[in-house]
């Protein structure tokens, strides 16, 4: 193997990229080393900002009649829906404000305001600390399918951003009109759920969903408990769950039902198996959407 080839192995090995929504669009980002600056996929920036049914031949057209104006725009891999990587226009920040200026949209304005603040807000800040818990190898130090475990791993999350970080609730909380777990008998909840078998898909399945149920911390539990059923599903299963392949909206609705039936989030899960536990990809695109399925977009 030559020298050249060993580097772009190298590099595609520790590439960093990230998904984020806008108005429920996946915006890829993507890192590149050797200007140590995230550029953001440009067809992507398109298809949030236009309404166009085809926004790689609006991109291109772009392209084409603002040859000087996209002189510097560069190409990075990035991974399509195909589950394949493909050189891929990208831009960064100045390019951005210059695609901005020439693009006739309401929605223009609200994407700038929006890609700016990335990074600042508290569930970004939580994004990155997720990110890190699995780069920085912490993830390996974390007890698998404890109670124990889940506080590691909300501590991690949301150290520094929450007082309660780690933390068993104290309080009743409800979200949607559903009543969690009583805080009263929560600790006692936790020890049974706890000691819940974790032989087969179908039982970790049914411990994941009793583990939402009682909801343990005040806030953070899906992000947690996501990160907890992977580490679980891994340990026991040599498997974890590809999140971009399970819907939001079909996630969410599931899992308001499981409480009194949990069918469909088992054949989610089920559907969205994937060997590949030891792709990094697969885990931070997992975090993406694990983060998604949390916002309000």
């Amino acid at each position: 193997m030559s020298e050249k080839t060993v580097s772009e192995v190298i590099a595609i090995a520790v590439q960093k990229t990230s998904i984020r929504f806008f108005d429920d669009i996946p915006v890829r980002s993507v890192w590149d080393e050797e200007t140590t600056k995230w550029w953001l996929c440009a067809m992507d920036v398109v298809a949030a900002v236009v309404e166009t049914k085809n926004p790689r031949i609006y991109w291109a057209t772009l392209k084409r009649r603002n040859s000087q104006l996209f002189a510097n725009c560069k190409q990075l891999k990035m991974t399509a829906s195909d589950g394949k990587k493909y050189h891929t226009d990208v831009i960064n920040d100045e390019m951005l404000d210059a695609l901005m200026a020439i693009i006739r949209s309401p929605k223009k304005d609200v994407f700038q305001r929006w890609i700016h603040s990335v990074g600042s807000t508290l569930d970004e800040k939580s994004k990155q600390k997720a990110y890190d818990l699995f780069e920085s190898g912490a993830i390996n130090s974390i007890e698998t399918g404890t109670v124990k475990g889940l506080q590691q791993i909300h501590s991690y999350l949301f150290g520094g951003l929450y007082d309660f970080a780690g933390k068993i609730r104290s309080k009743n909380i409800s979200k949607n009109g559903f009543t969690f777990a009583s805080a009263l008998y929560l600790p006692e909840n936790l020890k049974k759920i706890e000691c819940m078998p974790e032989s087969n898909l179908r039982e970790i399945v049914e411990k994941y969903v009793e583990m939402n149920i009682a909801h343990p911390f005040m806030e953070g539990n899906g992000r947690s408990t996501r990160i907890w059923l992977d580490m679980i599903l891994k340990k026991k299963m040599s498997k974890c769950v590809d999140w971009s392949k399970i819907n939001k909206k079909d996630y969410l609705q599931a899992m308001e039902r499981s409480p009194y039936n949990d069918s469909d989030i088992f054949h989610l899960i089920e559907n969205a198996l994937t060997e590949a536990i030891e792709d990094r990809e697969v885990f931070m695109k997992g975090i993406d959407y694990s983060y998604y399925y949390e916002s309000d977009s």
